[in-house]
């Protein structure tokens, strides 16, 4: 492979190929961080305003890479590209697209590029944004998966950690279900890749697929186990897919979901579901951990389970107030934040940008002594940028308090909340 350094030794062979008129695609797997060129504040990272002022000759963001690679094929006559990306994040290839518009329309307004190339960057007949639903768990590398396979026979299997942190292995730990769904829209043609079980379709039924897997049967199961799985001392997913209270917790929420699920045709969202919760989370080999999943909950939390409540808001043959089991991991997830666990063991709680100002929101409430808690809740529950909704608006407020609260008994109270939440609504 070659390496995206305008300042490295593969950046020519890179504008090369990008300038070949043969090329069809160019795909993204980046993370979803890769796309962003703005700070939590909002203010222009520093790497990308400092592109946006040099221009396309030496890029350093993803972003501003992928449009000098984009100019640099303008420059060779403009031949047709789709630029795909499949990141597991909502409106992929809308994001790529506004990434690279971004650096391009920067570049113009400072005449370092043409309008003309603006111009053929917005053109659909020449360069497309496919947008994308992939779906396959695939945690950091496995210390278990390097065992078995040095086991095998296999020599320097050294799991390894970049410069910026991620953890990186000579091997891929991955689950045998994979899903991907791609918008149909390649300008200069595209590989058979229907033969090898990708699904082609228009960009509402991937909006529907990604809807469908993020906001009801697969994510959302994640994120209950997670906050869940950290308080009962859980250390991997399959572990906790053997504890019978909390299967049945993630059931219920599906079941929950299903009524207002974004149902895309092509695949099942019963079928999916099954498949989730019977095959795919009690993988042992895939030894994913909710500690990992429990990061940047405040984030996930809008997208995961906020569109479900609006979903069941603007129905009228549906109450959202009826809700019994998304509300309790709401309380699960702000009792997680108090940062201990059912055992009253003291218990790190994940990276997450709202964590100190949801946490100095809760200081006063203590594990053991419900009576502490009295009005801390109510800022977070109400705060719909969080929930998609105000929660106290949609009737689930105070059912969420409750459920809080009763966590707070003492040890084993997450436990003993749980059950009684199982058996009283089964």
């Amino acid at each position: 492979g070659y390496k995206a350094d305008c300042a490295g030794p593969d950046w020519a062979r890179l504008v090369q190929v990008f300038q070949n008129p043969s090329l069809q695609l160019a795909s993204f797997t980046i993370t979803e961080k890769g796309y962003a060129l703005t700070d939590l504040a909002g203010e222009t990272l520093p790497a990308a305003r400092q592109d946006f002022a040099a221009g396309p000759d030496a890029p350093r963001h993803t972003m501003s890479i992928a449009a000098a690679l984009l100019y640099r094929r303008f420059q060779a006559g403009g031949h047709p590209i789709a630029m795909v990306s499949m990141d597991n994040c909502a409106q992929n290839g809308k994001k790529l697209r506004e990434g690279v518009f971004a650096a391009a329309e920067a570049w113009e307004r400072a005449g370092l590029v043409p309008a003309a190339f603006l111009a053929w960057l917005s053109d659909e007949k020449k360069v497309t944004f496919p947008w994308s639903m992939i779906d396959k768990i695939t945690p950091h590398p496995s210390e278990q998966v390097k065992k078995a396979l040095e086991d095998l026979g296999l020599q320097d299997m050294t799991i390894s950690r970049t410069n910026t942190g991620t953890l990186i292995a000579p091997f891929v730990n991955a689950e045998t279900t994979e899903y991907l769904v791609l918008e149909d829209a390649f300008p200069n043609g595209r590989p058979p890749l229907e033969r090898a079980g990708v699904y082609f379709t228009d960009r509402a039924t991937v909006e529907k697929a990604e809807k469908m897997k993020v906001g009801t049967c697969l994510n959302p199961l994640h994120t209950a186990l997670a906050v869940y799985g950290c308080l009962l001392g859980y250390t991997t997913i399959a572990a906790e897919m053997a504890d019978p209270d909390l299967r049945a917790l993630v059931e219920h929420i599906a079941a929950e979901g299903l009524p207002v699920v974004e149902d895309p045709g092509l695949l099942s969202p019963r079928k999916f579901i099954d498949e989730v919760l019977h095959q795919r989370f009690p993988n042992p080999a895939i030894p994913d951990t909710p500690q990992r999943i429990a990061a940047d909950t405040s984030q996930k939390l809008p997208v995961r389970y906020g569109g479900t409540l609006q979903r069941y808001t603007q129905r009228t043959d549906l109450a959202v107030s009826a809700l019994e089991y998304i509300p309790l991991v709401f309380a699960g997830w702000c009792r997680y934040l108090l940062g201990v666990d059912d055992a009253l063991r003291e218990m790190p709680v994940s990276p997450d940008p709202m964590a100190p100002a949801l946490q100095a929101l809760l200081a006063g409430v203590k594990v053991g002594t419900p009576e502490t808690c009295t009005d801390q809740l109510r800022p977070i529950l109400s705060n719909a940028a969080i929930f998609g909704v105000d929660l106290y608006q949609a009737g689930l407020g105070e059912k969420t308090e409750a459920a809080f609260r009763a966590m707070l008994a003492g040890p084993g109270a997450v436990r003993t909340t749980l059950r009684r939440y199982l058996s009283e609504r089964a």
